[in-house]
């Protein structure tokens, strides 16, 4: 044989390999051992093969295979009937190539998505420990979408089924584990969780472009959309805009700041005090330490005594994160800052050249910018150091404890700060449609439990149009036009003034006439100064109640907390009647809380509430003409209102007046 013969049937042994390898029957992650199949229904099961070729899918439930047949493309759909629950069977799948998928189970499967409440995995919720443990449960079976990204539809998506135990648990999310176990101890049938879920999402992330552009109001989310595809090809001309932008900003802050001068000078402790100084102890947000609710400047300033030693010697000034932006000078020199948005929990580290460096007294200004919520200096107390540069021992001098602080500028007075300009993210519509649900599509599923809103409150307004849009778009990825829906209104947290958290919730509440679709409220539940509290038992409990009683038939159960129904006006007291009081309304003992009422003046004050029977009596000692009641109406409000099944009531308003100023865009 020659050389030049052995090559060439080299080459075709290459070719017919790379022939014989695409003809391989391939499925998606979706579709794999241990995954569950929606009961009782005609399951699509997909995948990819040669085109035109021809597969055979037969379930071990089945009498006879199912036939069919690759498009040019080489895609196949094919639909089995599935039986009543039950399980373990197998499905073989036979083309060019034989696949058996092993230990199937039939039951019902349910989608868990959101942002971060619903991504919290199980191991940081409270008792993670003893309910991991206890975490074994084979007929629950879990598969994670891989977290992704994309401008354009995938056809598949990273992630694998596996039956729940301990081991497979862990990282799940808590909210879904939680629902299922409750859905398949009451229902005792095989339980599926599919989690696509994305901490700090979008709504608008998770819909399709074309729906969002059925409405003008949503035009805001496709320029910005349109502007992170744009930015993915001319980066280079977006960032120059974007920095021309940013110092513009910044040279209108320096004209609104009042205290700079006077700042940076070597100030003693007596005239600080005398012209307006206060203390505050660092490290904390200023917010609690003092300066209230305040989104704007706030200048800091520490006096440290340097040792002889330290002359010409370079130094490290270190602080912990700064939220949201930070400008730093020794001895009116500055040393450095963050003056661009995006690095609010980054911990900063600024050298001081040896040349700046002098013993004895020197004066710290930090001037922090809080463009909004919490603000401040936010690190641990080892965190804020001066030190050496060459040497990590000894920590050097604390910076920890006392500052001096005032505050200049209200960041109202500014526009709002530039953003740094980026392609797509998690924020960006469609984006998480396209990487992880399109990957999913059109797996069976009985419907969708969601966990979403934070990263909307901004915009709560629009939020009343997009989430009853995104539900409907997804019915339609799934061709179930009553697709059950339920959802987690968002728990009480400090968002910061004008956040539009009451709204939001509100915009929650009215999508509930959206048919087909249950809230369960969390305002029992939250933690005001943690945005992801770490209670997820109740959470899925109570998304169960609504499944169990408006999906599975379970009509005695009650599943709502109260829900406003209207108000009557009785002489100088208000009378609310509700949906869903149960077995009555309670406080558990104690006098109702978070109650305000207005006249025709709209400026609403604390109001006295008691219940009677079935209604909220609400009034004010010297209003007489009352013309409306708030209950709940604020980020981090804990109200106490019940039904005597102690599901919580959902805040609410009676009137319809203009609230705090949205950004709709």
């Amino acid at each position: 044989m020659t050389a030049r013969t052995s090559s060439f049937l080299a080459l075709c042994f290459i070719v017919l390999f790379a022939i014989a390898s695409s003809a391989e029957i391939r499925l998606p992650a979706v579709i794999g051992d241990h995954m569950v199949l929606q009961r009782e229904t005609k399951a699509p099961l997909w995948g990819w093969a040669n085109p035109d070729e021809k597969i055979l899918l037969q379930g071990s439930w089945m009498r006879s295979p199912v036939k069919t047949v690759a498009d040019e493309d080489g895609r196949w759909t094919a639909r089995l009937k599935t039986p009543g629950a039950g399980g373990p069977f197998s499905i073989t799948l036979q083309g060019e190539n034989t696949i058996t998928l092993n230990n199937v189970l039939i039951g019902e499967v349910w989608i868990c998505s959101g942002q971060s409440n619903m991504e919290w995995p199980l191991a940081w919720s409270a008792d993670a420990k003893n309910e991991i443990a206890a975490a074994e449960h084979p007929n629950i079976r879990l598969f994670t979408v891989k977290k992704a990204i994309a401008v354009k539809p995938r056809n598949d998506c990273e992630g694998a089924w596996a039956p729940c135990s301990p081991q497979t648990v862990e990282m799940f999310s808590a909210i879904g584990y939680y629902f299922g176990r409750e859905l398949q101890r009451e229902l005792k049938v095989p339980i599926g969780l599919i989690n696509l879920s994305y901490g700090g999402s979008t709504a608008e992330a998770w819909m399709r472009e074309k729906t969002l552009r059925r409405d003008a109001d949503f035009a805001p989310i496709l320029e910005r959309l349109e502007r992170a595809v744009a930015f993915e090809t001319d980066k280079e001309r977006f960032q120059k805009d974007y920095e021309a932008q940013l110092a513009a900003w910044w040279k209108a802050a320096e004209k609104a700041d009042s205290i700079r001068d006077s700042a940076l000078a070597d100030r003693d402790t007596k005239s600080l005090s005398e012209s307006g100084w206060q203390t505050m102890q660092i490290p904390q947000n200023f917010e609690e330490g003092g300066v209230g609710d305040f989104d704007g400047a706030v200048w800091f300033l520490k006096a440290v005594e340097i040792p002889k030693t330290w002359t010409g010697k370079a130094l490290t000034l270190e602080f912990g994160p700064i939220d949201d932006l930070d400008s730093v000078w020794l001895n009116g020199k500055k040393v450095g800052g963050v003056e661009a948005g995006g690095r609010w929990w980054t911990a900063r580290q600024y050298e001081i050249p040896a040349a700046a460096v002098r013993p004895g007294r020197n004066v710290i200004a930090v001037r922090v910018v809080d463009t909004g919520g919490p603000g401040g200096l936010l690190g641990k107390p080892e965190q804020l150091r001066l030190r050496l540069s060459a040497e990590e021992q000894p920590p050097g001098i604390s910076l920890a404890g006392e500052w001096f602080y005032k505050t200049s500028f209200e960041i109202s007075m500014l526009p709002p700060l530039p953003q740094p300009p980026s392609g797509p993210n998690l924020h960006t519509a469609t984006t998480l449609y396209n990487a992880m649900v399109v990957p999913v599509l059109p797996y069976g599923i009985r419907g969708v439990i969601w966990y979403q809103g934070e990263s909307n409150v901004a915009r709560a307004y629009q939020y009343r149009k997009l989430f009853p849009a995104m539900i409907k778009d997804w019915r339609d990825f799934w061709a179930q036009g009553r697709l059950p829906f339920y959802f987690v209104q968002i728990a009480p947290y400090a968002y910061g003034r004008n956040a539009g958290t009451p709204e939001l919730r509100e915009a929650q509440t009215l999508t509930l006439s959206v048919p087909n679709t249950g809230m369960a409220v969390t305002m029992d539940i939250g933690n005001p100064s943690n945005i992801h509290p770490t209670n997820k038992v109740d959470v899925g409990k109570r998304l169960a109640l609504w499944a169990l009683a408006k999906t599975y038939g379970r009509g005695e159960l009650v599943y709502s907390g109260p829900l406003y129904k209207r108000m009557k006006v009785e002489g100088d007291k208000i009378r609310l009647s509700f949906n869903h009081v149960g077995g009555g309304l309670m406080t558990g003992g104690k006098k109702l809380t978070h109650f305000t009422i207005a006249g025709k003046d709209r400026q609403f004050l604390e109001a006295e509430a008691v219940i009677e029977g079935d209604t909220v009596v609400v009034w004010r000692k010297g209003l007489a003409r009352p013309v409306a009641v708030r209950y709940g109406w604020s980020d981090i409000a804990e109200p106490n209102l019940f039904n005597q099944e102690g599901l919580p009531a959902s805040p609410f308003r009676t009137d319809n007046w203009p609230g705090v100023t949205i950004d709709n865009k």
